[in-house]
């Protein structure tokens, strides 16, 4: 054989032996366990954290003025923010300047904001500008004010320094990890959400979307922040790991609910209380559990705190409830977390459980109970997609949970 063609013959043969490492692994590993793929991870920070900067649409080309556009981009990028964002909050708040109203180019408007990003100096808005509407930019103030434009001055009607001090602003409320509170963080009200994020999806190119994380609850700044957390959460949920394919897909279930606004006697589709969601949960894998959560309490096996599997329900005394009859109920996800219906106020979401962090309430156990049959296989053919129930209790639990 000739000496030449030795070499690569043995860098093949590594190259082989390489890849049968790499190939094994994937086909020995996930024995009888199903491990649950929720959530839509790969989309998560779509307008946040990952800082992608979209093209421009034909309607921004078309209606956002060339020099407000630049601008928008610029500072997106200095800053990382989405500029659709910063163009959705220019478009709603002054029409880009265009606007004739109060506080757009001199002066304030009625609650004290001013400028085309209409940033509050004084008044009910208070002054986040920071300083004077206008002045030398060479003066420190706390607040957002900034000379973007570098013709020193820090000027609140001036796009460039206005846009980038709205940048900063919403940098400040988190905007990188959770897009949707800052905006209402910049506006308290979910109308404000709704119409900038629909004018950021409008302004952005290639297919590029900033979704809408209220879906029309009434619980303000908590809403705007669910589905923002959701993200965070979706990625708690991925490494976790089924028993069997009933709490496969009675988590599916429940995960999928993360973001509606908790309900006294909820039994959803669109809101829940903390029993309604577990029962919920239950009843899509074909389980019937009790409604409240002493009833679940009181009719469950309970299990040894040593011995919980994920599926499992931790229960806790809850408002309304006591040791002996808890008023509050969480599915078990994983060590010392959850996914729970917490109060009035606060979405659905995943929650730790147990621990000196875990919210009031939440870190005193009263103990664990499973819903599933205990003779249930350890695997099952399939894990079918979770569906809500086609019948659902019609009327209110006697018993608050």
């Amino acid at each position: 054989m000739n000496r030449r063609a030795i070499g690569p013959i043995i860098i093949g043969l590594m190259v082989i032996v390489l890849l049968a490492f790499l190939i094994v692994p994937m086909l020995v590993i996930g024995g009888g366990a199903l491990l649950f793929a929720g959530g839509n991870g790969a989309d998560c920070g779509t307008a946040g954290a990952n800082a992608v900067q979209p093209g421009v649409s034909t309607e921004a080309a078309n209606s956002v003025p060339a020099n407000y556009l630049k601008w928008f981009q610029k500072v997106g990028l200095q800053y990382n923010v989405s500029w659709t964002i910063l163009a959705g909050i220019g478009k709603v708040e002054s029409d880009d300047g265009r606007t004739t109203l109060p506080g757009v180019t001199t002066g304030q408007n009625g609650f004290g904001a001013a400028g085309p990003m209409q940033i509050g100096i004084e008044g009910a808005s208070t002054n986040a500008w920071g300083g004077t509407p206008d002045h030398p930019a060479s003066e420190v103030v706390d607040g957002v004010a900034t000379d973007e434009d570098g013709d020193g001055l820090a000027d609140v009607y001036d796009p460039a320094d206005a846009i980038a001090g709205a940048a900063k602003y919403l940098v400040a409320h988190g905007v990188q990890q959770n897009p949707a509170a800052a905006i209402f963080a910049y506006n308290h009200a979910d109308w404000y959400v709704q119409e900038v994020l629909n004018w950021a999806s409008t302004y952005a190119s290639g297919g590029f979307t900033i979704a809408d994380t209220t879906q029309g609850s009434d619980t303000g700044l908590a809403a705007a922040g669910a589905a923002g957390m959701q993200c965070t959460q979706e990625n708690q949920l991925s490494a976790f790991v089924a028993p069997n394919v009933i709490v496969n897909n009675a988590v599916n279930y429940a995960e999928a609910q993360l973001g509606k606004p908790y309900l006294w006697g909820g039994t959803g589709p669109s809101a829940f209380d903390c029993s309604g969601l577990v029962m919920e949960a239950y009843l899509s894998a074909g389980v019937n559990i009790p409604r409240t959560s002493q009833a679940q309490w009181l009719g469950l096996p309970h299990v040894p705190a040593n011995q919980v599997q994920n599926g499992d329900l931790v229960f806790f005394a809850g408002s309304d409830g006591t040791p002996t009859s808890p008023g509050h109920v969480g599915l078990v996800v994983g060590k010392n977390l959850m996914i729970e219906a917490y109060a009035v106020g606060t979405p659905i979401r995943v929650s730790s459980f147990g621990t000196a962090q875990s919210p009031p309430g939440d870190n005193m156990v009263v103990g664990f109970a499973q819903p599933w049959p205990a003779n249930t296989p350890a695997t099952a053919p399939t894990a079918t997609p979770a569906t809500a129930p086609t019948t659902a209790p019609t009327t209110a639990p006697t018993t608050a949970t």
